[in-house]
């Protein structure tokens, strides 16, 4: 008995968790390439994704023309956040799912992901990681446990051609912290600790950045009291964790029907977690 294949479009194919995600892609069963995209000013236009990924020839040409999304079962979408709208368009014009991976985006970009969520099935992630999903899950436990007498600080590290601060994923756990104690994470959040105008508020969730060679990923949630320190750390060694959980993801995806989703539904976290 044959197995369906999912098939699945790349965009931002040409980057370097694109290409990541084209690598896993290719290794993996039960999926399918069907569609390499990238932007139109990019130098990889009409190259095979498979030669540029380093994996030799798959016959699946880099292109900017979003029509080839029509062969795909779902979009797994690690593009920068210029254009996103754009991109968004063509999902909802093609109705194809979309794992958007995406980080950086604006309240505007938000509020076009919700509205297509309304008849397209959109997953949204900052980190297809399940180490880090789970290390949101025990940040909100413990926040919830400690309360507002626990100082907490997050400490953020990536390679140097990451372009969003804090990244997308230290925001996430700091809203996970803030939901944990009941807080309106807009109100506690200090993205700039170590500004010298910025002075300490009890009840506060500090960021702190650090861009350094190809450093793939680590986070360190810091939950400090008068006499004990709790410390959340999640490291990536290897960016083919980020790929495999978003084809998992994308996989899950194919099943579900419009609705905006995040990876604590694709986990099946119990909904008494909470987490944004």
């Amino acid at each position: 008995m044959t197995t369906h294949k999912t098939k699945i479009a790349v965009v931002g194919a040409s980057g370097r968790m694109g290409q990541e995600v084209v690598r896993s892609v290719l290794h993996a069963d039960n999926v399918e390439l069907v569609a390499a995209l990238t932007h139109e000013q990019s130098t990889s236009l009409g190259l095979d994704v498979g030669m540029l990924a380093n994996e030799g020839p798959c016959h699946v040409l880099l292109a900017c023309d979003y029509a080839s999304l029509q062969e795909a079962d779902v979009v797994i979408d690690f593009a920068t956040p210029a254009g996103c709208a754009e991109r968004l368009s063509y999902y909802l014009e093609y109705q194809v799912p979309v794992v958007l991976c995406t980080t950086g985006l604006s309240q505007a970009d938000m509020q076009a992901c919700a509205k297509a969520s309304v008849t397209l099935p959109l997953l949204y992630a900052e980190n297809t990681s399940l180490g880090a999903n789970a290390l949101r899950i025990l940040v909100q436990q413990a926040s919830a446990m400690l309360g507002e007498e626990a100082d907490i600080e997050i400490l953020e590290a990536h390679h140097t051609g990451k372009q969003d601060a804090p990244s997308g994923t230290a925001l996430a756990l700091g809203k996970a912290a803030a939901e944990g104690r009941g807080q309106e994470f807009e109100q506690v959040a200090e993205l700039h600790r170590n500004a010298a105008e910025t002075a300490y508020k009890k009840g506060s969730i500090g960021f702190a950045t650090l861009r350094a060679g190809d450093i793939i990923g680590e986070h360190t949630v810091y939950m400090v009291t008068k006499n004990e320190r709790l410390e959340f750390t999640h490291r990536v060694s290897a960016r083919s964790t980020f790929a495999e959980g978003a084809i998992f993801a994308a996989r899950w995806l194919t099943r579900k029907n419009a609705g905006f989703y995040r990876m604590n539904d694709v986990l099946r976290v119990d909904a008494c977690t909470r987490i944004p």
